[in-house]
């Protein structure tokens, strides 16, 4: 069942639902590769030194307006050669999946970049992860990469698939 989905830019009132879902992530996913349960002390900081850098965060919201999944983008590496290319992350809340919100993320993420000028947004996905894989696929997302054995969680050796999104054909400035 796809829902409609409200979306639009974090709030400091958004921070505990942000908070559970990344900590869900940690505990129960190979989504996030942290050990480290955070605080809303700890994603205030986080939404402050995004929204701080120009980078944006996006929620989904339901009905009540509560956040119901997110969406930001920042550098992928801190060298002056990469400033045009960014890594995003898309996480929805565990009892929100498979009803079309990690695509509307997906998608209003892909458009500010491209907005903002981007011209490459990269995904680091566990290779395993076929649902994420399939979905940054259907969205133009092309499979180039994969570091086998880099990460571990769970007490196993976990695989980072690289995909990216060409944004737009400009020339390199």
């Amino acid at each position: 069942m796809v829902v409609t989905t409200n979306l639009r830019d974090a709030a400091e009132r958004d921070l505990p639902a942000i908070t559970a879902i990344v900590n869900h992530a940690v505990e129960h996913t190979t989504a996030i590769w942290n050990d480290r349960i955070v605080d809303v002390a700890d994603r205030a900081a986080w939404l402050a030194e995004r929204t701080g850098a120009g980078f944006p965060v996006i929620v989904a919201v339901d009905e009540a307006d509560a956040a119901i999944g997110y969406a930001t983008y920042g550098p992928f590496r801190p060298h002056d050669g990469y400033r045009h290319s960014v890594e995003h992350s898309v996480y929805v809340h565990e009892s929100q999946r498979g009803r079309g919100l990690g695509r509307a993320l997906l998608t209003a993420i892909i458009d500010r970049a491209r907005a903002e000028g981007r011209h490459v947004m990269v995904a680091g996905i566990d290779a395993e992860n076929a649902g994420s894989i399939a979905l940054h696929e259907k969205l133009g997302f092309v499979r180039t990469g994969l570091l086998p054995q880099v990460g571990v969680k769970f007490g196993r050796w976990l695989d980072l698939a690289f995909l990216q999104l060409v944004l737009d054909d400009g020339p390199a400035r």
